[in-house]
């Protein structure tokens, strides 16, 4: 027998022996219990995962929801991983307080974002929170809402253009203009626009979502040593140091103001931390106050304001341009909001101020069933994961220590037990008689549990602000269909092609309507 017969043999021997070791593994065996795609020898299911486009990527795990109907499993380098679809198996995961790390993916974003609120885990995620939580006091929503109601002025002059022209909009990049300046003016206290640095910023913002996308689209690239011999991890590095520049030098001017304003620092509580900051209050103020206390420290500081402007603009962006084609196709809805509007606006005994105050937003029921339902078909994230920390059993299933547990929020809100006809757009869906009958856990736009979204109010705000500005001024006419919507993997739900609404003012003079 020559050498080279002894070495294939010896090759083949090795790879029969790994994979006997990972059929006979707990994950592995764990896994039968769910259904999935057939997974090959060694490779598992990685096969099924490359050479995809986004297109297909994103189609993927709809047609695995469809054909299996039940959390399904997938095998990944021995590493197993599980899709929850329904309510069954969503709850018992985001509802328990121990299972909160995050899956590998957010790994990935460590570089941008540090390791703070997003993608911490344990007693640094819990003192995070604890820190941050203020900045979302209802007290504080007021201030944030001169801020919204300024930057609609500014987006309805700017659609008021286009409907002069009868020209459609593409609302991707003026919903992103709009919310990362809103973002940028709550969370860091400056105006995006008035700076030299604005477009850079945007720019650059814009290249770190490709980048991040670029390696979540090649999982041999999750590998730090492959991501470097590309050079890619040096390209993203570049791109990054402005950004953290920028930042840092706005939390150092917000904290010269900061210590101009407060003179004691000792009692600065929830209560007080809007009432003693002479200029409009920002996330960053809240930050700054915990780091006179010294419960955190510069960089954790910026950790958080990049996390904020990340997960801030494109989220919230998402949500404003699916709302907007979903009222441009259903003109009864849309009526019946502008009419909430109306019964508002008549119902004012002092007629003096325009804007509607955060009082009369909460009165508007309604739109809240219309933003819920939006949210529901088209949720801004589609998709979270979490690492399962120790062995969990999830009804009658073990789930292994180490799984990877991922939830399809984009096929929970269409299970056809929960929401009959799922396509189909229907705010009633969110009637109180309705939501009782469900699971809380059947919907979860904002996830759900101890790791829950901390800005899901300021959002809803922010929504209900740009519906409001636009509402009372344009009528939303449809370009782009809903079937001809083709999304992409991404980090945030995203389509292929812009999506194109006309607005068309609401008086043939160009008056806005009161």
């Amino acid at each position: 027998m020559d050498i080279v017969t002894v070495v294939l043999l010896t090759i083949v021997l090795l790879l029969v022996l790994l994979e006997l070791r990972v059929q006979f593994s707990i994950p592995y065996r764990a896994g039968k219990k769910y259904p999935g795609p057939k997974a090959l020898p060694l490779l598992g299911n990685a096969h099924n995962l490359l050479f995809n486009d986004q297109q297909r990527t994103f189609q993927l795990p709809r047609r695995w929801a469809a054909l299996y109907g039940d959390t399904y499993r997938i095998l990944v380098r021995g590493l197993l991983n599980l899709n929850a679809i329904q309510a069954k198996d969503v709850e018992p995961l985001l509802s328990n307080p121990k299972l909160i790390d995050k899956g590998l993916i957010y790994s990935l974003l460590h570089d941008f974002l540090g390791i703070g609120l997003l993608n911490s885990t344990g007693s640094k995620w819990q003192h995070r929170r604890r820190i941050l939580t203020p900045a979302f006091h209802f007290n504080i929503l007021p201030s944030f809402l001169l801020t919204f109601q300024e930057e609609c002025r500014n987006l309805v002059a700017q659609l008021g253009q286009y409907a002069d022209k009868g020209a459609p909009v593409a609302l991707q990049p003026v919903a992103t203009k709009f919310t990362l300046n809103t973002i940028c003016e709550t969370a860091m206290g400056i105006k995006l626009d008035s700076m030299t640095l604005a477009n850079e910023y945007r720019s650059r913002i814009e290249a770190i979502g490709t980048m991040l996308l670029q390696r979540l689209m090649n999982p041999w690239l999750f590998e730090e040593f492959n991501y470097k011999i590309t050079g890619l991890h040096a390209k993203f590095k570049k791109l990054l140091q402005p950004v953290h520049a920028f930042t840092r030098s706005i939390i150092q001017q917000r904290r010269e103001l900061f210590h101009q304003n407060i003179q004691n620092i000792g009692d600065f509580t929830e209560e007080n931390i809007y009432t003693n900051i002479k200029q409009r209050y920002a996330m960053l103020d809240t930050l700054l106050a915990a780091e006179a206390k010294e419960q955190i420290d510069e960089e954790g500081i910026r950790e958080e304001v990049d996390t904020f402007m990340f997960e801030g603009h494109d989220t919230t962006s998402a949500a404003i341009i699916f709302t907007l084609l979903l009222i441009a196709h259903s003109p009864e809805v849309q009526q019946r909001l502008y009419e909430e509007l109306q019964q508002i606006v008549s119902s004012r005994s002092d007629s003096d101020h325009e804007e509607f105050t955060q009082r009369e937003y909460n009165e508007l029921k309604y739109m809240d069933m219309v933003l819920k339902e939006s949210l529901r078909l088209y949720p801004p994230v589609p998709f979270i994961s979490r690492n399962i920390s120790e062995d969990t059993m999830f009804g009658d299933r073990l789930v292994p220590k180490d799984t990877l547990f991922n939830v399809h929020i984009f096929d929970l809100h269409r299970d056809p037990a929960v929401f009959p006809d799922p396509e189909r757009f229907d705010p009633d869906r969110f009637l109180p008689e309705n939501v009782e009958k469900r699971s809380p856990y059947a919907y979860v736009p904002f996830s759900a549990g101890p790791r829950n979204c901390i800005g899901q109010r300021f959002a809803i705000l922010e929504l209900k602000s740009v519906l409001v500005a636009i509402l009372m001024s344009f009528r939303v006419l449809p370009v782009t269909k809903r079937e001809d919507v083709v999304f992409v993997a991404d980090l945030i739900l995203r389509t292929k092609d812009p999506i194109m609404v006309k607005f068309e003012r609401r008086c043939a003079s160009g008056q806005q309507a009161r």
